[in-house]
Protein backbone atom coordinates (compact mmCIF):
# COMPACT_ATOMS: atom_id res chain seq x y z
CA UNK A 1 0.00 0.00 0.00
CA UNK A 2 2.62 2.43 0.83
CA UNK A 3 5.92 2.50 0.03
CA UNK A 4 8.34 3.78 2.93
CA UNK A 5 11.78 3.96 2.12
CA UNK A 6 14.61 1.76 3.85
CA UNK A 7 16.31 3.57 6.98
CA UNK A 8 19.42 2.25 8.29
CA UNK A 9 18.81 0.86 12.40
CA UNK A 10 21.19 3.65 13.52
CA UNK A 11 18.97 6.52 12.29
CA UNK A 12 15.71 4.67 14.02
CA UNK A 13 17.13 5.99 17.36
CA UNK A 14 18.74 9.65 16.24
CA UNK A 15 16.46 12.73 15.91
CA UNK A 16 15.57 13.74 12.47
CA UNK A 17 17.72 17.30 13.20
CA UNK A 18 21.05 15.26 13.57
CA UNK A 19 20.69 12.83 10.88
CA UNK A 20 22.84 13.94 8.07
CA UNK A 21 21.16 13.83 4.70
CA UNK A 22 23.87 12.98 2.03
CA UNK A 23 21.71 11.18 -0.63
CA UNK A 24 18.25 10.37 -0.54
CA UNK A 25 17.42 8.65 2.45
CA UNK A 26 19.82 8.87 5.25
CA UNK A 27 21.43 4.80 4.44
CA UNK A 28 22.57 5.79 0.74
CA UNK A 29 25.59 8.01 2.33
CA UNK A 30 27.12 4.09 2.90
CA UNK A 31 25.82 2.65 -0.43
CA UNK A 32 29.08 3.66 -2.59
CA UNK A 33 31.53 1.94 0.03
CA UNK A 34 29.48 -0.80 0.18
CA UNK A 35 29.50 -1.96 -3.45
CA UNK A 36 32.72 -0.90 -3.75
CA UNK A 37 35.21 -2.22 -0.62
CA UNK A 38 38.34 -0.50 -3.02
CA UNK A 39 36.85 2.94 -2.28
CA UNK A 40 37.26 2.85 1.00
CA UNK A 41 41.17 2.61 1.51
CA UNK A 42 41.12 5.26 -1.36
CA UNK A 43 39.02 7.53 1.29
CA UNK A 44 41.12 6.62 3.96
CA UNK A 45 44.27 7.50 2.11
CA UNK A 46 44.63 10.86 1.55
CA UNK A 47 44.47 13.31 4.71
CA UNK A 48 41.33 14.70 5.19
CA UNK A 49 42.66 17.21 7.82
CA UNK A 50 40.50 20.64 8.83
CA UNK A 51 37.29 18.83 7.69
CA UNK A 52 35.01 16.62 9.60
CA UNK A 53 35.84 13.20 9.17
CA UNK A 54 34.61 9.89 10.41
CA UNK A 55 36.15 6.27 9.85
CA UNK A 56 36.38 3.20 11.23
CA UNK A 57 40.26 3.35 12.53
CA UNK A 58 40.81 -0.84 13.21
CA UNK A 59 39.89 -1.12 9.71
CA UNK A 60 41.46 1.41 8.31
CA UNK A 61 45.00 0.85 10.17
CA UNK A 62 44.80 -3.36 9.48
CA UNK A 63 45.00 -2.57 6.03
CA UNK A 64 47.29 0.19 5.54
CA UNK A 65 50.29 -1.03 3.88
CA UNK A 66 52.53 1.90 4.11
CA UNK A 67 55.02 2.33 7.21
CA UNK A 68 53.57 5.73 7.77
CA UNK A 69 50.18 7.90 6.19
CA UNK A 70 48.52 10.61 7.63
CA UNK A 71 44.76 10.40 7.72
CA UNK A 72 43.53 13.66 9.53
CA UNK A 73 45.78 16.78 10.14
CA UNK A 74 44.59 19.43 11.98
CA UNK A 75 45.98 22.92 13.64
CA UNK A 76 45.91 21.00 17.09
CA UNK A 77 46.54 16.98 16.21
CA UNK A 78 47.44 14.71 13.72
CA UNK A 79 46.52 10.80 12.69
CA UNK A 80 48.80 8.63 10.83
CA UNK A 81 48.79 5.07 10.18
CA UNK A 82 51.57 2.48 10.32
CA UNK A 83 52.71 -0.61 9.52
CA UNK A 84 56.23 -2.10 10.58
CA UNK A 85 57.51 -5.11 8.83
CA UNK A 86 58.38 -7.90 10.67
CA UNK A 87 61.22 -7.21 12.70
CA UNK A 88 61.30 -3.29 12.01
CA UNK A 89 61.31 -0.66 14.23
CA UNK A 90 60.19 2.91 14.31
CA UNK A 91 63.56 4.18 14.62
CA UNK A 92 64.78 6.20 17.76
CA UNK A 93 63.04 9.54 17.77
CA UNK A 94 62.29 12.34 20.01
CA UNK A 95 59.37 14.89 19.79
CA UNK A 96 60.24 17.99 21.39
CA UNK A 97 56.88 20.02 21.55
CA UNK A 98 54.54 16.92 20.69
CA UNK A 99 52.97 14.42 23.10
CA UNK A 100 52.34 10.81 21.10
CA UNK A 101 49.62 8.65 21.67
CA UNK A 102 50.13 4.89 19.55
CA UNK A 103 47.94 2.12 19.51
CA UNK A 104 48.53 -1.10 18.88
CA UNK A 105 45.85 -2.97 16.20
CA UNK A 106 47.70 -6.12 14.95
CA UNK A 107 50.78 -7.61 16.36
CA UNK A 108 53.16 -7.55 18.84
CA UNK A 109 56.40 -5.88 19.70
CA UNK A 110 58.46 -3.52 22.27
CA UNK A 111 58.37 -0.27 23.14
CA UNK A 112 61.20 1.48 24.54
CA UNK A 113 61.39 5.04 26.34
CA UNK A 114 63.80 7.19 27.88
CA UNK A 115 65.06 10.87 28.57
CA UNK A 116 68.24 10.14 26.67
CA UNK A 117 68.82 8.31 23.30
CA UNK A 118 71.79 6.30 25.09
CA UNK A 119 69.37 5.63 28.75
CA UNK A 120 66.16 3.67 27.65
CA UNK A 121 64.69 2.70 30.96
CA UNK A 122 61.55 2.03 29.91
CA UNK A 123 60.56 -1.38 28.16
CA UNK A 124 56.93 -3.12 27.92
CA UNK A 125 55.69 -5.86 25.67
CA UNK A 126 52.44 -4.64 23.52
CA UNK A 127 50.25 -6.22 21.43
CA UNK A 128 47.18 -5.90 19.98
CA UNK A 129 44.51 -3.18 21.73
CA UNK A 130 47.39 -1.66 23.66
CA UNK A 131 47.96 1.97 24.27
CA UNK A 132 51.13 3.60 23.90
CA UNK A 133 50.99 7.35 25.41
CA UNK A 134 54.52 9.34 24.51
CA UNK A 135 55.16 12.38 26.53
CA UNK A 136 56.96 15.48 25.02
CA UNK A 137 60.84 15.25 24.82
CA UNK A 138 61.21 11.15 25.52
CA UNK A 139 63.01 9.27 23.34
CA UNK A 140 61.46 6.09 22.05
CA UNK A 141 61.17 3.71 19.76
CA UNK A 142 58.98 0.50 18.60
CA UNK A 143 60.17 -2.63 17.17
CA UNK A 144 58.16 -5.52 15.36
CA UNK A 145 58.64 -8.78 17.22
CA UNK A 146 55.76 -10.75 15.52
CA UNK A 147 56.04 -12.64 12.61
CA UNK A 148 53.61 -10.47 10.46
CA UNK A 149 53.38 -6.77 9.91
CA UNK A 150 52.59 -4.30 13.22
CA UNK A 151 49.77 -2.28 12.16
CA UNK A 152 49.11 1.13 14.24
CA UNK A 153 48.47 4.46 14.52
CA UNK A 154 49.56 7.50 16.05
CA UNK A 155 48.15 10.76 17.04
CA UNK A 156 50.22 13.52 17.37
CA UNK A 157 49.07 16.79 19.50
CA UNK A 158 50.77 18.99 17.85
CA UNK A 159 51.05 17.78 14.40
CA UNK A 160 54.69 16.20 13.78
CA UNK A 161 54.58 16.02 9.61
CA UNK A 162 53.28 18.13 7.12
CA UNK A 163 49.71 17.66 5.61
CA UNK A 164 49.43 14.83 3.47
CA UNK A 165 52.36 12.42 4.62
CA UNK A 166 52.67 9.47 2.95
CA UNK A 167 55.87 7.76 3.78
CA UNK A 168 55.55 4.30 1.66
CA UNK A 169 58.70 3.07 3.30
CA UNK A 170 61.29 3.90 6.30
CA UNK A 171 63.73 4.86 4.21
CA UNK A 172 61.48 7.07 2.55
CA UNK A 173 60.89 8.80 5.64
CA UNK A 174 64.52 8.99 7.10
CA UNK A 175 64.60 10.88 3.58
CA UNK A 176 61.94 12.98 3.89
CA UNK A 177 63.12 13.88 7.42
CA UNK A 178 66.95 14.57 6.11
CA UNK A 179 65.55 17.57 3.57
CA UNK A 180 63.20 19.24 5.91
Amino acid sequence: MYNVPYVHPYYMTRPMYVQPMYGQFPHEMYQPYQQYPYLEMNRVSRDHGKQPYVVNIEDATKKNKTFRTAIWTGNHLQVTLMSLGVGADIGLEMHPHVDQFLRIEDGQGIVRMGDSRDHLNFERGVTDDDAIMVPAGKWHNIVNTGRKPLKLYSIYAPPEHPFGTVHRTKRDAMHHHHHQ
